[in-house]
């Protein structure tokens, strides 16, 4: 009797076993014909594979916790460096009048405050470049990696031909929407769902008048125009400006979807996901849904 058990349990444990090793070594999506081998091998039905995989992947989903540390340490460092970076640029004659930003190109000082600022701002960016790559694959994974590199690149070549004063706009600009988006997500993972639609609500509003009135029309303009006039384009000005037409067009992209997440949120009453997440994934059949899923706001990346 003893023995018909353990017969049992070994044979129900040796699935499991086979299928968590191809999951871990060889795909956690399997295509159908991967399916049809191993439902044979394993004298399974098709649909019961493709079950095991579903949850198996759900299982490495991160957790509402998680994501909501995530969101927590974004939300702190946005905070901080948008309260330093005002905090010091406020002062600049350069911040108000941008013709300012190219007298006396390339022999202008570098201060310790724009050091500081800088270098913060680069580790931050490498980080969420390599950590985008141990988080959930989203579905605009593509985009947030060209943002990173190009953001990055802008970083890093403005502090080379010393065009800091520019950059360290273009960084503030962009800080400043970001923080009430991990807000947001926060709110959101809290299940605190009026303040989270008041933030997003707050932010999309933000995002159009920092990325789309104040970056092309006062920093954009100034770096492509302004300095044209006083000190002429040459080598590092069009790659300069090319980078920043790209991170332009990136966030023309996003508030695409932004415009799209207020309008269900109109329909809906709340909004319900960020559309470039990842969708959790539910079966229907084994939930007892009619729906064939729930998407929930999953994010982890940054504009």
């Amino acid at each position: 009797m003893c023995l018909s058990i353990k017969t049992k349990r070994a044979n129900k444990a040796e699935p499991n076993t086979i299928l968590e090793k191809v999951f871990k070594t060889v795909t956690n999506n399997p295509s159908k014909k991967h399916v049809e081998g191993l439902s044979k091998q394993l004298d399974w039905n098709a649909r019961q594979v493709e079950r095991w995989f579903r949850h198996r992947r759900n299982q490495e989903r991160p957790t509402m916790l998680k994501k909501f540390c995530e969101s927590s340490w974004r939300f702190i460092f946005y905070l901080s460096a948008f309260i330093y970076g005002v905090r010091f640029l406020k002062d600049e004659v350069w911040t108000w009048d941008t013709r300012h930003c190219w007298y006396n190109y390339p022999y202008q000082p570098l201060t310790e405050s724009i050091e500081k600022y800088y270098l913060v701002e680069l580790s931050f960016y490498w980080s969420l470049l390599f950590s985008q790559f141990l988080d959930v694959k989203r579905k605009d994974f593509m985009q947030m990696f060209v943002h990173h590199i190009v953001t990055i690149l802008l970083i890093s070549f403005s502090w080379t031909v010393n065009m800091i004063r520019i950059g360290a706009l273009v960084i503030v600009v962009h800080d400043c929407s970001d923080i009430l988006l991990e807000a947001a997500k926060m709110t959101n993972y809290g299940k605190c769902q009026k303040i989270c639609d008041f933030l997003f609500l707050c932010f999309g509003i933000v995002f159009f008048i920092t990325r789309l009135v104040i970056f092309p029309l006062h920093v954009l303009k100034s770096s492509a125009v302004e300095s044209r006039e006083i000190i002429g384009p040459y080598t590092s000005w069009w790659i300069f400006n090319g980078l920043l037409a790209i991170l332009q067009l990136l966030h023309v992209f996003w508030f695409s979807i932004i415009v799209r997440m207020v309008f269900k949120a109109l329909r809906s009453g709340k909004v319900e996901k960020d559309d470039r997440s990842d969708c959790e994934e539910t079966s229907s059949d084994e939930d007892g849904l009619t729906n064939n899923g729930k998407a929930q706001m999953n994010s982890s990346g940054n504009h």
